[in-house]
């Protein structure tokens, strides 16, 4: 897990509470007494996610809430508060908050929303990261998958990185001294003829969809559609 995690309560109690339980989940947990110093700390770090009272002893957490939302509108925010009014608990989540959470709350319910907000999160972050190519032709960059027809392709890493070169070099035709390059910089010890054995391999793999790969006699290869 390892990511970072923000609390802001005035009771210390609370903050110790949370504190342990996140270590003991895997995270990484930065905890403050007050909006102020939290947001502070904010502008000159990164956290995955910021768990808020609503009742602080210097400033509202629905102003923090607001600050985060203008400023860094992908952080996501739990509300944990003994507030549980529905119009405190709508406010809220119109104002941009992705859970509320009423005190008195139970740890293992609290560790539960924090896995099930950042993995709705990194869910939308993925979906932004996928290449199609068409709906039967969807490219994982970040899980190194290929999907066709809803079939995961077996790519070697060379394949997959080879793959991604061309797509996003779609339409202009690189030599394969310039995709070796790109491949392993001065680090490469192949030649380049190896990039022929590799694309074959590759083009045979995307079954329908190897036509995309065009061959440049004399020049290189180029993806297009």
């Amino acid at each position: 897990m390892n990511e970072k995690i923000a609390v802001v309560d005035d009771e210390i109690d609370i903050l110790e509470l949370i504190k342990i339980n996140l270590k003991k989940s895997g995270y990484i947990p930065f905890v403050f007494q007050k909006g102020e110093e939290f947001l502070d700390f904010l502008e000159k770090n990164i956290v995955d996610l910021t768990i808020i009272d609503l009742m602080l002893p210097d400033m509202d957490g629905l102003e923090i809430l607001k600050k985060i939302k203008e400023n860094k509108k992908n952080l996501p925010v739990i509300i944990l508060t003994a507030k549980g009014d529905e119009f405190d608990r709508v406010l809220g989540l119109e104002i941009g908050a992705d859970d509320y959470i009423v005190k008195p709350f139970s740890i293992r319910e609290l560790i539960a929303r924090i896995k099930a907000v950042l993995r709705r999160v990194n869910l939308i972050e993925e979906e932004k990261d996928i290449i199609k190519i068409d709906e039967d032709f969807l490219i994982y960059p970040k899980r190194f998958e290929v999907l066709i027809n809803n079939e995961k392709i077996n790519l070697t890493s060379t394949e997959f990185k080879i793959l991604l070169i061309l797509i996003k070099n779609m339409g202009k035709v690189l030599s394969r001294d310039e995709i070796l390059d790109k491949l392993w910089g001065i680090d490469k010890v192949v030649v380049d003829r190896t990039i022929d054995v590799h694309i074959k391999n590759l083009r045979d793999k995307l079954k329908d969809y190897k036509y995309h790969i065009k061959n440049i006699r004399g020049v290189g290869y180029k993806f297009e559609i």
